[in-house]
């Protein structure tokens, strides 16, 4: 995989595409990365003892590495 954690890379295709972001996780068995404010989705939770109010939350969703051009290595 040609990414790392840690890298600062650009987005190529995609809705995001131009973004830059730093890449948080890696998950090489599925060649997919998880950048720092990049592909978000939202997640609607129940409410639980740790997140009483439940509600929606945002987060980063993988995209393909295929995807990503790394500008500067971490």
């Amino acid at each position: 995989m040609h990414v790392k954690k840690g890298d600062s890379i650009i987005v190529l295709t995609g809705e995001d595409r131009g973004k830059t972001g730093r890449v948080l996780l890696t998950i090489p068995k599925r060649n997919r990365v998880i950048v720092e404010g990049i592909n978000f989705v939202t997640r609607h939770t129940r409410p639980t003892q740790t997140s009483p109010q439940g509600g929606r939350i945002q987060k980063e969703a993988p995209i393909h590495a295929s995807n990503v051009r790394v500008i500067s290595e971490g």
